[in-house]
């Protein structure tokens, strides 16, 4: 079991340890203010941030505090990423007028991110800070008070870690290229700096996928948002997608076989999921996006205060969903609950019975493969998943028996089944797969794996899966329900 105490996640890609000295550990700390010394005081002597990662010493800012401030040294040329555990008292996502604590980093001077901070436990994720040139460096932490949720006083920042990677490198050039996203103002939705308190971009990745020209590739960047606001309803998001968070491909462009982008193919996802070629203003190679409608597509206009630059450094394996980054990532699962249960959107009492929202612990989250004979038939004739108890002869179906909330897609795909509350693994008797026509076209489908299925646990965050299956099932019209897991016994 996980302990809610720390929501920390493992990094799939390599870090190297750099060891740093008593010396530089207390001239580090000199310079964050954490001897005493006011953030003017006399700046401590550099320290190195290379090819190796720099250790930093844990940084706390207040409300009409001062900034925190750190002086770093690049040995080479390349992209930052700071690494950081995030944490503020008595904030909690699911807390009105408690949301967050907002935190701006800025490098030399200029402003690189804001770090929306939603829980009192710690929360490691990684911010990319540009493109840092071989030398001496700024870092600075200020507590954001205008953005801040009136009840957030103070931060604190621990456990950081600096590493700037070359240019010529996989994840430098991701890097190179992803965008820097800024926050949501729509009228309708309130005052200013909305994405403090709802529909936050938290998280984004990166996919590596094939172009039509040899030797290039195109790089994909996708941002996890808590919810959407607009959009697909919550009961909906939880049949289809198998979550509340909001996770849309947000920038793609085309490189060539040196790394350079290839002109005129950047492109965003626009109002209405249209798809449209990127016309702002970039940063070096980053283009400069804005979230601009209740469901979080995107613009190339920028008019919002809120800048976030999450860093794109975890890649989505191959043949994975997209709420595969929420399981390598759990604290995210909290944070989806909390927005959920704060803006009144969980049916009480939760009932397996009805279509709406219930308490998001009760459902059992699965991940299945299928494919669609013919293919083009995939969308009309989709596929759920059904649950039976032991002891219950209810079906209890992922779908809630509307079928245009089954999965309409192939490949791998999230959902979820509700289910009564408390029930757990052992209670489950059978799971099985359903054919679930929107237009019945005659189709078959195919199933071929559940590659996870867990409950989340009482904090939200998820339980160890209990099921990972592969194999050949085909669902007809004459035969549409096939079992993928039988309880022994």
């Amino acid at each position: 079991m996980r302990d809610m105490k720390d929501l920390r996640r493992s990094h799939p890609h390599s870090r190297t340890a750099s060891v740093c000295g008593t010396a530089l550990l207390l001239a580090a700390a000199a310079a964050l203010g954490l001897t005493g010394s006011p953030a003017s005081a006399a700046p401590a002597a550099p320290v190195a941030a290379g090819h190796g990662t720099q250790h930093l010493p844990s940084v706390t800012v207040r409300r009409g505090g001062p900034e925190h401030t750190v002086h770093v040294t690049a040995d080479r040329s390349g992209e930052a990423v700071v690494t950081l555990s995030s944490q503020a008292p008595g904030i909690s996502w699911g807390t009105k007028g408690a949301e967050s604590a907002v935190v701006s980093a800025y490098v030399d001077g200029h402003y690189a991110t804001d770090i929306v901070i939603p829980s009192d436990q710690p929360i490691t994720r990684d911010f990319s800070l540009g493109h840092l040139t071989r030398g001496g460096h700024t870092l600075a932490f200020r507590f954001a008070a205008d953005r801040s949720p009136q009840a957030a006083t103070r931060a604190t920042l621990g456990g950081i870690d600096l590493k700037v990677y070359g240019e010529s490198t996989d994840t430098g050039l991701i890097l190179r290229n992803a965008p820097v996203l800024y926050g949501r103002n729509l009228p309708e939705l309130g005052s200013a700096f909305q994405s403090s308190t709802t529909d936050a971009p938290l998280y984004e990745y990166h996919e590596v996928l094939p172009a039509p020209t040899p030797g290039h590739k195109i790089l994909q960047y996708t941002v996890i948002w808590t919810n959407e606001d607009g959009g697909t309803n919550s009961p909906a998001l939880m049949a289809r997608w198998g979550r509340t968070t909001d996770i849309e491909w947000a920038y793609d462009v085309e490189v060539d076989a040196h790394g350079e982008p290839v002109p005129g193919t950047g492109v965003y996802q626009a109002a209405n999921h249209q798809t449209l070629v990127f016309a702002g203003a970039y940063e070096g190679d980053r283009p400069r996006l804005e979230t601009c409608t209740s469901n979080n597509n995107l613009c190339d206009t920028v008019d919002d205060p809120m800048r976030f630059s999450p860093a794109p450094v975890q890649e989505l394996p191959a043949g994975q969903p997209r709420e595969h980054m929420m399981d390598v990532n759990p604290w995210l699962y909290p944070v989806m609950a909390q927005e959920m249960t704060r803006e009144g959107k969980i049916e009480s009492p939760s009932s397996p019975a009805t279509p709406e929202l219930g308490d998001q612990r009760t459902y059992l989250y699965l991940a299945v493969a299928h494919t669609a004979t013919p293919s083009t038939d995939a969308g009309a004739v989709g596929l759920s998943v059904g649950v039976r108890l032991k002891g219950d002869p209810t079906l209890y179906r992922s779908n809630h028996v509307d079928p245009t909330w089954s999965v309409t897609r192939e490949g791998t795909a999230a959902t979820t089944v509700e289910l009564p509350a408390g029930t757990t693994q052992s209670d489950i008797a059978e799971i099985v797969a359903l054919r679930t026509p929107v237009t019945e076209t005659g189709a078959s489908l195919t199933v071929t794996a559940v590659t996870r299925a867990f409950f989340l646990q009482d904090d939200y965050l998820p339980a160890d899966s209990f099921l990972d299956w592969t194999g050949s099932t085909v669902l007809t019209q004459d035969a549409p329900e096939a079992p993928l897991f039988t309880a022994a016994g």
